[in-house]
């Protein structure tokens, strides 16, 4: 199993981010993952947001061994050939170590305070979502692209460099059953979800019909999950710890974008978090990325050897 550090990136700065980044990496962290927002998603929307993008571009220069990617770049932010080059550069920057991460957006507040069009309802931005996943994937792998779209025109449009990483990987976020994922059986090499194994393992049983609905191996897509952990020698340090973390960002009681309650996965010694590790893997999820709000818990970064032992 891989575990990943994923970093929500509000109500910090650059410093204390960069040293949790550093110490994940030093951990032995597979992946460091940032979120991507233009205002902060949680609490309070006028908290300090660094941007995801150049944030990961910073990191990318001062590690040299861990992947690289957002959780997830927000497509209605960028349009898909500008995201193509930012995942390219990023690449060839970081020696070969980009993921690229994608959804559709769903933060109105941002949209709005900026200017971005948000579309007409969720099912239009899966639709653009689709539209503009097509194309980052013929651009990364080399094609040359004139495309008259629903959503996006193109005319000879390359993206040169090419990514160092080939196939450069693409992640999809997101779990609707008629649209992200048969977007994510199409053209992606990964999928992130969020929820319990027995959420996960139904909606990736969706995710295999999808893939069998055009023929792909569902093997073809590793699946990552997102959960919220703390170690510490026992559970209640752990949901202590947590509640500092739900009090400083606002986020006690939220439910996610999908409609899911969000909140503590799991917390205590590290012989609790290696079991609940292993019921993911045990449905078929190969890497589990651990959310991680400032002020960084560098106590879990720092024990994940001793978890990693265990899970074996």
């Amino acid at each position: 199993m891989r575990f990943g550090a994923a970093y929500w990136i509000q109500r910090t700065d650059w410093p204390a981010l960069r040293d949790a980044c550093l110490a994940a990496e030093a951990a032995g962290f597979d992946a460091l993952w940032l979120d991507d927002h233009l205002l902060s998603d949680e609490g309070d929307w006028t908290s300090p947001k660094l941007e995801g993008w150049t944030s990961l571009a910073a990191v990318a220069a001062l590690t040299s061994r861990a992947d690289l990617g957002l959780m997830v770049s927000a497509n209605t932010f960028r349009n898909p050939g500008l995201t193509a080059k930012l995942a390219t550069t990023l690449d060839n920057v970081s020696g070969g170590r980009a993921v690229l991460g994608i959804g559709g957006g769903w933060f109105e507040r941002e949209h709005d305070a900026f200017g971005i069009d948000f579309g007409s309802g969720f099912g239009e931005r899966l639709d653009r979502l689709d539209e503009a996943v097509g194309l980052i994937r013929r651009l990364l792998d080399g094609e040359r692209v004139t495309h008259e779209g629903r959503f996006y025109r193109f005319n000879d449009a390359l993206c040169e460099p090419l990514p160092i990483r080939r196939p450069l990987p693409i992640l999809i976020g997101g779990s609707g059953r008629q649209k992200t994922l048969r977007t994510t059986a199409r053209y992606a090499n990964r999928w992130n979800g969020y929820g319990s194994p027995e959420r996960i393992a139904e909606t990736s049983a969706v995710l295999a019909e999808r893939c069998a609905e055009i023929g792909r191996p569902f093997a073809d897509i590793r699946r990552t999950v997102s959960m919220e952990v703390v170690i510490r020698d026992t559970e209640a340090e752990a949901v202590a710890a947590f509640d500092e973390i739900e009090e400083i960002h606002q986020i006690r009681g939220r439910i996610g974008s999908d409609g899911s309650a969000r909140g503590l996965g799991v917390g205590g010694p590290p012989e609790r978090v290696a079991a609940f590790m292993r019921e993911y893997e045990a449905v078929g999820v190969e890497e589990v990325l651990w959310i991680l709000r400032n002020p960084f818990d560098l106590e879990t970064i720092s024990r994940l050897g001793e978890v990693r032992a265990l899970v074996g």
